[in-house]
């Protein structure tokens, strides 16, 4: 049973999403305990950066507004890393569950390979704790509000699993009464955004990244968002594939001199 739980997020300590997730989770009944990068580590995917100073990782106990009572850490740490140790009791008694968002962001497709917010609930999976990622898409006026009601929403169902799950929740940034049916949702085969080459030269290298298009694949994460739906995607950590069709063991010895 789900009764504790860790906040985390690759916004940063002080992202108002935490706090309004760590408020939504507290408010569920859950002992809430919170420990968030001290800077924003934003396509970490689950590394397990951290800034070391004689083999230590600083770990600044903080106060966060509205949150009374909540202890809460900012980590020299990506969020991989602050979920790795978290489920090995560094922030206090284990959590059931790691909670990580709610991020200024939609993450959403295979893209979230690379997402630290993602990265954090498959540490956890991979740990054998439940997680659930929340991101809310882009816009003006961030509906931190939305969001949290809907992870809210979603939380309570998974209060009821007894299987640790990871899930990923993605919300339109619209007013609640106006987003769609939440909607159990595949990944699209891409990211919101796809990152180019804008330029490169002699010894340097310049990226940049393009809005795409989800239009293509209309039932999918990206493409049920667009149309504000509410999403929500079961993921599955790093797990083995079988070999391709064709594929054949090297004969004994073959490459070696």
């Amino acid at each position: 049973m789900i009764k504790r739980v860790l906040i985390t997020n690759d916004d940063g300590i002080d992202s108002p999403g935490l706090h309004h997730l760590a408020r939504a989770a507290r408010d569920c009944g859950l002992d809430v305990v919170v420990a968030a990068p001290r800077e924003e580590a934003s396509g970490s995917g689950a590394g397990l950066t951290a800034v070391r100073r004689e083999g230590r990782v600083a770990a600044e106990a903080r106060e966060l507004p509205g949150l009374d009572g909540v202890p809460a850490y900012a980590v020299a740490a990506a969020p991989g890393y602050i979920a790795l140790v978290g489920v090995n009791g560094a922030f206090g008694d284990p959590p059931d569950m790691v909670l990580s968002g709610i991020n200024l962001g939609a993450n959403a497709g295979h893209a979230v390979l690379h997402s630290g917010t993602v990265g954090a609930v498959l540490t956890a999976r991979t740990n054998g704790v439940a997680g659930m990622a929340v991101s809310l898409d882009v816009g003006e006026d961030p509906r931190w509000d939305t969001a949290a009601a809907l992870a809210a929403e979603v939380l309570a169902s998974l209060l009821q699993v007894d299987a640790p799950v990871a899930v990923n929740v993605n919300v339109p940034n619209l007013p609640y009464p106006q987003v769609r049916p939440l909607r159990l949702a595949p990944l699209a085969s891409f990211g919101a955004v796809q990152t180019t080459i804008a330029e490169h030269g002699q010894g340097f290298l310049r990226t940049a990244v393009e809005a795409v298009d989800p239009s293509g694949e209309p039932d999918s994460d990206a493409g049920l968002l667009a149309r504000g739906h509410a999403t929500v995607t079961f993921l599955e950590p790093v797990c083995q594939s079988a070999p391709p069709r064709g594929w054949r063991p090297p004969e004994p010895g073959a490459g070696r001199t």
